[in-house]
């Protein structure tokens, strides 16, 4: 049995994610600090392992992936947007709590995969959850479209270092799928044009799947008529 480790599995893409894998057949970690919502998940699917950790407390997702152990692949995707707004408007602490999870969380999660699959000498794959604003941002997402950035700079990194191990990298960034995030933006822009986040699950699943000796490096998957193409 394929086995997964996805982070930010309680909500939004993670949660969509995660749902797929298991009907799928895969066996599948549940990491994030919702533990009732792991739980659930874990207690109607037998194949699902509740992980509850905070993936910006090393210690804690250390544990998590000695838990689980044998893993295939990583979806580093739990992420945070932040308040939206001018640099100017942004609070410090805002700027600091979207850093924590979306870069520092995503350094430890994928330090761990890369660790774990080195020592399982069999290789393996993590895909980083990047976004649109990896490569045009949104007005007002300051903090969302630096972290996002990173992130990518993170997976081309990941996808040199990992060669010599056979672990691939990929990064699939996704634009509106209907989740907790795009929520709030859609309640301030109620035309937004979003997707059924179904289709960001069905993508992972597709770059999960590639063998060993083909990789999707960088897959866009987006709401047909969002402003992206042309955005600014």
């Amino acid at each position: 049995m394929k086995s997964i480790l996805i982070t930010g599995a309680s909500s939004g893409i993670g949660y969509a994610t995660a749902q797929l894998f298991l009907k799928e057949g895969w066996r599948v970690g549940l990491v994030a600090r919702r533990a009732d919502r792991l739980n659930a998940l874990a207690e109607a699917y037998p194949n699902g392992v509740a992980l509850p950790a905070d993936v910006t407390d090393a210690k804690a997702m250390r544990q998590a992936f000695e838990t689980f152990g044998h893993i295939d692949v990583l979806f580093n995707n739990a992420g945070l947007f932040g308040t939206s707004g001018p640099i100017d408007e942004i609070a410090l602490e805002v700027w600091t709590e979207v850093m924590q999870v979306n870069i520092n969380g995503m350094f430890i999660a994928a330090q761990l995969a890369f660790e774990q699959m080195r020592k399982q000498h069999e290789g393996g794959r993590i895909i980083n959850n990047g976004s649109l604003s990896a490569y045009v941002p949104r007005p007002g997402s300051v903090c969302y479209t630096m972290s996002k950035h990173a992130v990518t700079g993170l997976t081309k990194t990941l996808s040199l270092d990992g060669r010599p191990y056979n672990i691939a990298c990929g990064q699939i960034d996704i634009g509106n799928a209907e989740s907790e995030l795009v929520a709030g933006l859609k309640a301030a822009n109620p035309q937004m044009d979003t997707m059924d986040v179904k289709h960001a699950a069905t993508s992972v699943l597709h770059m999960a799947q590639m063998p060993a000796q083909a990789n999707v490096q960088f897959m866009t998957v987006m709401a047909t008529k969002m402003p992206y193409i042309g955005r600014g």
